[in-house]
């Protein structure tokens, strides 16, 4: 989202900067926008498709080639079991990439369509918790509010550390930079974490937190200010959350002393929390990734927003605020899938594990044994787009064994890494500075509405197909007609027929009502920037296809290189933004309600282990950019983070090897001693575990660390979201050798 200043010369680039001029990001650029030049010429980035020989070997080969290959493969599997025994992996480069992110959904829809059942992603551990809450208590999938940086004056931040993440799901230029401004005005910015992170590091106040406890203490900051009455009338929520009293009753068994020793967290320092809250002119809570990977992450998520409404903050100025995204997306749609009036989850089960699906996806770790355990409707195909579970899913040591047993594996991928090496075709796609650019997805959670377009630096060889288009091609193989025989055209036209038709039938989308071929009509070109016109288009600044003559369209936009910003974060969004049954936020569901009662126990449990939690660094993008030479300088950033007392108590020095085990398997890894670590946690970071056979990364594999994965077990899950927990695993540490 941050504008660059791209400088070249003939094909390569000579220098990155931030654009002054860019109306969001206004010079702001991080590490990772600065070496999109190195990815563009990174020599293993892959410039051919690849074909998987018999002696486990990648050649590279012409596109129809390439496309014969993966007819070969996957045609015998959908013959024999059809599309049920095939699955689509999506990665999270996906969301940075406006080929892949508009046409990801014609691979899923139509593999559905032909019988493929759930499709599988990181967001079961990510932030699968948060769309679930934003479900139910806002009514869409990709619905909640933002903390309002500009002007709060008491932030509290649970389980992120934006310092490294530059936000997550709040996209705003130069996160640390709002942090110093509200404590230069006065404010305090306290966060909740088992480590001082850099944003930590940065704040007024660093609390320390067992991993896995959050939602003990946001009960009881709630039942405190209940208990205390510190909670007050907020007019503009009057008649507008529901469930509330419901939910302070709920807990009435979280008192600051019954927490305190789960949590780590005096109950002294607890009531701190809680009045802090209620004194503060305009306070928010804000959680991530800590909160959403843990035993009780939903319920962790949940509260954060409780709170949010408890203290009057939500749709306020200062407090959490719904953007106005200036473009339209069918994510703010309820799928179709989805008829009745509210979301229903645990619709269909796994096949192995029984596990129901929440928001059409079982676990992650799931995928290993639906493709290693025989049996009628097992997985025998999979199609992988942009992702690298080998490294990314809990138990991935199963899951690599599992990849290399699939009779048809096709990646859509610009690497030959740890997991696309099992692949039998592999299809490049374009480097970030050869396709066109725009966001959908993160413009949803801007501090600012802004529309920018992206032109491609590079002009790639003609000849060869975008990734959309063979995104396309693979879709039409699902339907049944063989992979290179794929009308691209009518295929497009299929798909971004069924958007605009699902867009016109739906109630309350703006086309609601519409003649679909009129719309279609209207619509001139292919590929995404149709579909991203049309977008445009149907947002609140757009010309709502002739209904409002002068607004925006995608060719005038292109006409402002540095983008529009077109309005500012404000409240009084709720009548526009909620979309529940009630049109309140709902804040009082089943699935929280059954799940107090697992976290009442938690309380009783005596924890005798060290707990092992995950991490991520400014210059890592989960496991992708570990090839880049400038990201890699310096000293090594795979190690695991132990308190003093903790490494003296194993009895291993800072630098020296230490073995990393839990009931998944074991690793052996350098420690660094630090009192950035609460006593009793330890730290390891995620994305690393290269340098495995067959892969072809070459500065990743000089520098391998080791896949914390592997120590992550398949079953401890977040019950009600189905989410992988990877902070507060029990692990054992000891010196290694």
């Amino acid at each position: 989202m941050c504008g660059l200043r791209v400088t070249i010369d003939g094909d390569r680039v000579t220098d990155i900067r931030g654009n002054p001029d860019d109306v969001w990001s206004a010079g702001h650029i991080c590490p990772k926008g600065a070496v999109l030049g190195q990815l563009h010429d990174d020599p293993d980035r892959l410039r051919s498709p690849m074909v998987r020989r018999p002696d486990g070997t990648h050649v590279a080969v012409s596109w129809d080639e390439a496309f014969a290959e993966a007819e070969r493969v996957l045609r015998p599997v959908l013959d024999s079991d059809g599309a049920q025994a095939v699955t689509v992996y999506v990665g999270n480069p996906v969301a940075h990439n406006l080929g892949l992110s508009s046409y990801i959904g014609a691979l899923v829809g139509m593999g559905g369509a032909a019988g493929m059942g759930a499709y599988y992603s990181p967001g079961t551990v990510d932030q699968w918790p948060l769309n679930v809450v934003g479900t139910l208590l806002f009514g869409g999938m990709w619905n909640a509010p933002i903390p309002d940086l500009a002007r709060t004056d008491h932030l509290v931040v649970i389980g992120a550390n934006p310092a490294a993440s530059q936000g997550s799901m709040l996209s705003a230029p130069d996160v640390v930079g709002h942090l110093t401004g509200i404590r230069k005005r006065g404010g305090r910015v306290v966060v909740i974490d088992p480590r001082r992170t850099e944003t930590a590091q940065r704040a007024t106040d660093w609390v320390p937190i067992r991993p896995g406890t959050d939602a003990l203490v946001l009960f009881a900051v709630l039942r405190t200010l209940a208990a205390d009455g510190l909670l007050r009338a907020h007019p503009h929520l009057d008649g507008r959350v529901q469930g509330l009293d419901e939910v302070i009753a709920l807990a009435e068994p979280f008192t600051p002393e019954a927490v305190a020793g789960p949590s780590g967290i005096p109950a002294e320092a607890i009531r701190a929390l809680a009045h802090d809250l209620a004194s503060a002119s305009n306070p928010v809570l804000y959680s991530r990734i800590g909160a959403c990977t843990q035993e009780f992450g939903t319920l962790a998520t949940w509260l954060v927003f409780v709170l949010n409404a408890a203290l009057g903050a939500v749709d306020r100025r200062g407090g959490a605020v719904f953007p106005t995204p200036a473009v339209y997306s069918p994510m703010f749609m309820k799928p179709p899938d989805q008829p009745g009036p509210r979301w229903e989850f645990g619709r269909f089960a796994s096949r192995v594990r029984g596990v129901g699906e929440v928001l059409g996806q079982f676990p992650v770790s799931c995928l290993a044994e639906e493709i290693l355990t025989p049996g009628d409707g097992r997985i025998r195909a999979m199609i992988s787009v942009a992702g690298n579970p080998a490294i990314s899913a809990p138990a991935a040591g199963r899951l690599d064994e599992a990849l290399a047993s699939l009779d048809a594996f096709v990646c859509v991928d610009n690497w030959l890494n740890e997991t696309t090496r099992h692949a039998h075709v592999i299809f490049p796609g374009l480097s970030p500075l050869e396709r066109p650019h725009a966001d959908d997805l993160y413009w949803i959670y801007a501090v600012a509405s802004c529309l920018k377009w992206s032109e491609p630096l590079f002009a790639p060889d003609p000849s060869r197909p975008t990734e959309w288009e063979v995104l396309l091609r693979l879709s039409g193989a699902l339907l049944g007609t063989p992979t290179p025989d794929v009308d691209l055209r009518a295929m497009d036209d299929l798909y971004t027929g069924g958007l605009v038709a699902t867009m016109c039938t739906q109630p309350g989308t703006p086309l609601s009502g519409r003649d679909p071929a009129e719309v279609m009509g209207m619509l001139k070109g292919q590929g995404p920037e149709r579909i991203y016109d049309l977008y445009i288009r149907l947002g609140p600044w757009g010309d709502g296809l002739g209904a409002n003559p002068g607004g925006l369209t995608l060719d005038e936009v292109r006409t402002h290189p540095d983008g529009l910003r077109l309005g500012e974060l404000e409240g009084g969004r709720l009548d526009s933004a909620v979309t529940t049954p009630s049109g309140g936020i709902e804040l009082l569901h089943d699935l929280f309600v059954a799940d107090v009662p697992r976290l009442r126990a938690r309380m009783d449990r005596v924890e005798e282990s060290l707990l092992l939690t995950s991490r991520r660094h400014l210059r890592s993008n989960n496991s992708w950019l570990h090839n880049v030479p400038a990201l890699m300088r310096g000293r090594d950033r795979c190690t695991l983070l132990m308190h003093p007392d903790d490494a003296r108590r194993v009895g291993v020095g800072d630098g020296e090897l230490a073995e990393v085990s839990t009931s998944e398997g074991k690793v052996a890894v350098p420690v660094e001693v630090s009192d950035d670590m609460m006593p009793g946690v330890v730290s390891l970071p995620h994305g690393w575990g290269h340098g495995v056979p067959g892969s072809r990364l070459g500065v990743a594999n000089d520098h391998p660390g080791v896949n914390s994965n592997l120590l992550n077990p398949p079953d401890l899950l977040d019950v009600p979201s189905n989410t992988q927990v990877v902070n507060g695993v029990p692990c054992q540490v000891r010196a290694s050798g």
